[in-house]
């Protein structure tokens, strides 16, 4: 398809609890639509991928003594001046340009994206212990061990020019 497909997400992360409008600053804010996540929702997620280890309704933190996220968990969240708050903004363009399948193709991207956002969160609040206290030599001392595992999968990794999208 070449350049008649494109998906691209740009992220922001914010210190606030989601209230700010445009954070990406899109030209043609009217046209776009506002999805929020709450991940402690278990309706947002179907039956079929629901994890017990994932809800961040049962789980509670250890190490920072956080959850279990109840209904009314962005409300007590946003009312507690100690406990840091952030919010992640992502933007989803989508273009499919393919005749009689366009609108359907790119209404089942973002409706397949909203659901893969809703799951990754879901699990990073609930694995919070594993990764609250890393420093950033810690990460960046992952990031080579998991660059030097895909370049022996990927035979010692592919040239710049094909690894690109």
């Amino acid at each position: 398809m070449k350049n008649d497909f494109m998906i691209k997400i740009e992220t922001w992360h914010k210190p606030d609890m989601g209230d700010q409008e445009n954070v990406h600053k899109v030209e043609n804010w009217d046209s776009v639509e506002v999805i929020n996540i709450n991940i402690a929702d278990n309706n947002e997620i179907s039956t079929k991928d629901y994890k017990k280890e994932h809800d961040p309704s049962l789980f509670k933190s250890e190490k920072t003594g956080r959850g279990p996220l109840g209904p009314d968990w962005q409300k007590e969240l946003a009312a507690d001046s100690n406990c840091p708050k952030m919010c992640c903004y992502k933007l989803v363009t989508v273009e499919f340009k393919w005749r009689g399948l366009q609108k359907k193709m790119e209404a089942f991207i973002q409706k397949v994206e909203k659901r893969l956002f809703t799951h990754f969160h879901r699990q990073l609040f609930c694995t919070m212990d594993d990764w609250i206290r890393l420093t950033m030599d810690d990460i960046r001392r992952m990031e080579e061990e998991t660059k030097k595992q895909l370049d022996e999968v990927n035979g010692g990794g592919l040239p710049a020019s094909e690894g690109t999208l």
